[in-house]
């Protein structure tokens, strides 16, 4: 899956590699998150543009979002079926800028994190399908998900899904939604080949949404992983003397 990525490339870098016809300005991300507006590039009438969407697919059909499941992933073997996503897979998809992301390996019960990226350190364009929710009152929401595939032999040792990439020679070809036919497009929706992508091991602090700088793509040691690991273990130990001698639940340690 994809649940968290970053953008780091010049605003003017990113505008040569993806064509679109603005000039956005924009800082970089080092933790974007779902629910944030985020860069999608697509075509309309014959030209590609930048847009911001916010992440997490909203099927025009939804009447209330709020029972709604966050749809910020598509897997490739399902979306042709999904009412979700077999519309927009055939008439709205887009490309998502970006530069790495973030995926955790879990070990002996403990999630770690990593950095993905290009190996060459080029940006990369994720694959996307996108829709425009319509509210009761007339309110217009653009949305989107990155569509996922089933890992290769490699990047597998992370995870069991990746994002899809699409090389700059197929944006053209990715973009294309002037038909319904999806057939030229799905030979697209697949892994990266094997030792396309490098990763590192990187700090918990990503794990913070609030979390949003440069230190996060760091490498980090062994000794650190431990480090943090510890850190972490004693993290329930605390909260328990704490909700022990708490009072009653005033309802503000809710999530709702």
């Amino acid at each position: 899956m994809c649940g968290r990525f970053v953008i780091t490339s010049a605003p003017e870098a990113l505008r040569q590699l993806f064509g679109y016809v603005e000039q956005p300005n924009f800082p970089p991300r080092y933790n974007v998150v779902p629910t944030q507006p985020i860069p999608v590039v697509l075509v309309e009438n014959g030209a590609r543009h930048f847009r911001l969407m916010r992440w997490g697919l909203l099927p025009s059909w939804v009447r209330d979002p709020r029972g709604f499941t966050l749809l910020i992933n598509a897997r490739s073997e399902t979306v042709l079926e999904k009412p979700a996503f077999k519309n927009a897979i055939r008439r709205r998809r887009g490309l998502i800028p970006a530069d790495g992301y973030y995926e955790w390996r879990v070990t002996d019960g403990r999630k770690q994190p990593f950095f993905i990226h290009r190996a060459d350190g080029a940006p990369l364009g994720f694959a996307a399908v996108f829709e425009t929710w319509l509210g009761p009152n007339g309110e217009e929401l653009d949305t989107v998900a990155i569509v996922t595939a089933a890992a290769g032999e490699d990047l597998a040792t992370l995870h069991d899904r990746v994002p899809v990439t699409i090389s700059p020679r197929d944006f053209e070809r990715w973009l294309d939604n002037r038909g319904d036919e999806v057939d030229g497009v799905l030979p697209l929706m697949t892994a990266p080949r094997i030792g396309e992508f490098a990763w590192h091991p990187v700090s918990t602090r990503v794990n913070r949404v609030a979390n949003d700088d440069e230190q996060l793509l760091l490498p980090i040691s062994a000794e650190e992983m431990e480090a943090e690991a510890e850190a972490e273990a004693m993290k329930p130990r605390k909260a328990a003397r704490r909700v022990a001698a708490a009072p009653a639940d005033d309802g503000q340690g809710s999530l709702f």
